[in-house]
């Protein structure tokens, strides 16, 4: 079937209030900068280190990775169009970055998970964390991480680019997502509905309920720990833990729908594309003596050998 008519989409943004839009659009802009900056900062201070020899940093230099890759598909819409007389994105563009964000934003899911199990592998495990973590099994999970991420969003492009679009083609989104494009398409989609609320937002749920059980698990092993062993691991899994639960709520209110669902989507759609990756750099650097230490090595470094 594919798509009939039509070839582009006018997306209606955030809101219509034009007095708050030169606001969010200063606003937005230096979300993105700060974005951005934080996130290539932990990825340049990781690569440029020795802590990319360690599993948790290893993935954490990818997390921020898919951070700014996820928020680049949405936010310089949403920035331009704050601005923008008319909101259009062509079909091909308006798939193309919904592929984008559900395989930059389910890598991150999956790198997440990762993370957790190697946590779980570093505290509970600590004889054998060498083995269990070995570079080899980094790269796979990573790898992983990605190919789920891959069919997860080729699924979800090919539901919408299988249903006819005719008639209105106003998305009330500020990006393109599957929710808000089924409701324009000229055919009945509630089967469609269930289907992605059963496959994302059962995923989401079930991966956030692995995840706070791993860390319960891990909780419960600290005890037998010394206090500084146990002081330490705390504030690498407070981190982790504050990450997840930022990402994973906002995450299963837009996928798992309540009756004003749109209106909501776009409020929590914020958090994850926005408001989660510009805090992730700071709750992993703040929290984080390695992470400070390594980035006066890396970034000072270059201080004392440019002033020779």
């Amino acid at each position: 079937m594919g798509h009939e008519n039509v070839t582009e989409f006018i997306l209606l943004g955030l809101f219509t209030d034009e007095n708050a839009k030169l606001a969010c659009f200063v606003l937005f802009l230096l979300c993105y900068i700060a974005i951005l900056s934080g996130n290539l900062l932990i990825l340049l201070t990781i690569r440029g280190s020795r802590l990319s020899e360690q599993p948790m940093y290893f993935f954490l230099s990818y997390l921020s990775l898919m951070d700014v890759c996820f928020t680049s598909t949405v936010a310089p819409k949403l920035i331009t169009d704050l601005l923008a007389q008319q909101k259009t994105i062509s079909y091909n563009s308006c798939m193309a970055q919904m592929f984008y964000a559900h395989f930059f934003g389910a890598t991150e899911i999956f790198i997440l998970v990762a993370m957790a199990y190697d946590r779980y592998a570093a505290i509970c495990r600590p004889l054998h964390y060498m083995v269990i973590m070995n570079r080899q099994v980094c790269y796979v999970l990573v790898m992983v991480s990605a190919m789920g991420a891959f069919s997860h969003s080729v699924t979800q492009v090919l539901i919408i680019t299988g249903l006819p679009f005719c008639g209105p083609n106003q998305i009330d989104h500020y990006f393109c997502d599957v929710f808000p494009l089924l409701k324009l398409a000229c055919t009945d989609t509630r089967l469609w509905v269930i289907a992605i609320i059963t496959t994302t937002g059962v995923l989401s749920i079930l991966t956030f309920v692995a995840l706070v059980i791993s860390y319960i698990i891990i909780l419960a092993t600290l005890r037998t720990c010394s206090s500084e062993g146990r002081r330490k691991a705390f504030s690498t899994c407070g981190s982790h833990i504050t990450v997840v639960f930022m990402f994973f709520l906002s995450l299963i209110f837009t996928y798992v729908p309540t009756a004003d669902s749109v209106r909501n989507d776009k409020v929590f759609a914020l958090f994850y594309t926005m408001i989660a990756p510009m805090f992730n750099p700071l709750i992993y650097t703040l929290r984080n003596a390695d992470m400070k230490n390594a980035m006066r090595k890396v970034w000072g470094r270059d201080k004392h050998s440019a002033g020779k």
